[in-house]
């Protein structure tokens, strides 16, 4: 019964999700050009032969991801798709040969039988938590096989689940494997009734480190001769906190840079007028020692990572869940973070127990973990030598997640 009302829901909500996607558009957060892909609508022809698709629902789950995809991407051809603008600008940098993007159909029956029926993979691999029910029985009516990957469960939506357990058997008994990023999770997929539940490793602890653009670095490590720091990832609010900390340092360090990387590179006007008219990258601007430099650009967190000696990590101060601190540490950066860590406990719990991640409450407790950092430079190189330390075992779960999927 709740399947079929919400098969009639998302049918008759179609009209509205379609002027949905258009007022996305005027706001930048959709394609219009490619506005048809979200209803199913390709000007793509289907490769010959087998295929497979991945779909990561945004930036985060892209980037995890992209080691099984070259392992798939070496032996067939993979369709990847996501929900977002900046993981389509990733995609389009990152995908390895013989991978095509596009973005994901909303979940309305009639769009996704349209994406099923042209493309018409031999496998489905979902990552994380992407759970669409018209996409799912889509699969299952097919005959698709469908996989489930770095799979999470909060204990809250097992509990939600747990009310309507028939539908989560439904929907998660249909998965032929559900790899779960940790053990916590894998109880929860389990008590939900997926079966083949795997506990081989979180797929983000085995990414491989960012790229770089040497010419890029060796450009900005002479622009900026004196100390520098990064915040990553940040979000509204936290920039202010990092101002704060910045002005704090200055007594100590009168040429410090500190970069800002705005989690949404399209905040950078915003980010640099709050940080009193900071030069920006995106508008080719040059740091400046003493001040804040804003780099609102897509795909160079590896540069900035290996730029700065460690790194801040945002969402994780004012925010919730915080983003991927596993990023630095396999480039040997040690990491600050505020309390909220909530989507990455385990490698956070790696990393304090290797001393090479500092939690922070406030402006002045983030300016004194950076201080401590930049007063002892030996002392942050140690920390993220321990960093990697912690994520550089079995670095084979790529391969062995792409056997997984093409196993018949």
């Amino acid at each position: 019964m709740m399947m079929r009302l919400y098969t009639a829901t998302t049918t008759l909500a179609a009209p509205l999700l379609r002027r949905m996607l258009w007022g996305r558009a005027a706001r930048g957060k959709e394609i219009t050009a490619r506005l048809p892909e979200r209803e199913g609508i390709t000007t793509l022809p289907r490769p010959d032969g087998r295929l497979v698709w991945v779909h990561a629902a945004s930036v985060g789950e892209t980037m995890s991801v992209l080691p099984v995809l070259r392992e798939l991407a070496a032996r067939v051809p993979v369709l990847l798709t996501t929900g977002t603008v900046t993981s389509a600008k990733l995609a389009a940098e990152r995908l390895p040969a013989g991978a095509l993007h596009q973005f994901v159909p909303l979940d309305v029956p009639a769009w996704v039988a349209r994406f099923l029926g042209h493309w018409r993979p031999d496998a489905a691999v979902f990552v994380e938590s992407e759970i669409w029910p018209n996409l799912l029985r889509g699969c299952d009516a097919r005959g698709i096989k469908r996989v489930l990957l770095n799979g999470r469960i909060s204990a809250r939506s097992t509990s939600n689940w747990r009310r309507v357990p028939h539908l989560a058997r439904r929907l998660l008994g249909g998965y032929a494997a559900v790899h779960a990023q940790s053990a916590a999770d894998a109880a929860n997929f389990r008590t939900l009734g997926a079966p083949n539940v795997l506990e081989w490793g979180n797929l983000k602890f085995f990414a491989a480190p960012l790229p770089v653009d040497d010419a890029a670095l060796a450009a900005l490590k002479a622009q900026i001769p004196g100390p520098a720091w990064l915040a990553a990832s940040t979000h509204p609010g936290e920039e202010e906190l990092v101002a704060t900390a910045h002005a704090t340092l200055l007594a100590e360090y009168p040429n410090l840079v500190t970069i800002i990387v705005p989690r949404h590179p399209e905040r950078g006007a915003e980010v640099a007028a709050l940080c009193g008219n900071a030069p920006r990258r995106s508008l080719g601007q040059a740091p400046v020692p003493g001040k804040i430099y804003v780099a609102d650009t897509l795909g160079e967190l590896g540069l900035f990572f290996r730029l700065a000696p460690f790194a801040f990590i945002g969402n994780s101060l004012v925010g919730f869940g915080g983003h991927n601190i596993i990023e630095p540490a396999l480039l040997a950066r040690p990491v600050l973070a505020g309390p909220h860590l909530e989507n990455f406990t385990e490698a956070a719990q790696r990393l304090t127990e290797a001393r090479a991640l500092v939690q922070v409450n406030d402006a002045a407790a983030l300016a004194e973990a950076a201080r401590a950092w930049l007063a002892t430079p030996e002392a942050a190189r140690e920390a993220g030598q321990r960093a990697a330390a912690c994520f550089a075992e079995a670095a084979h779960l790529p391969s062995r997640l792409a056997q997984l999927v093409l196993t018949p």
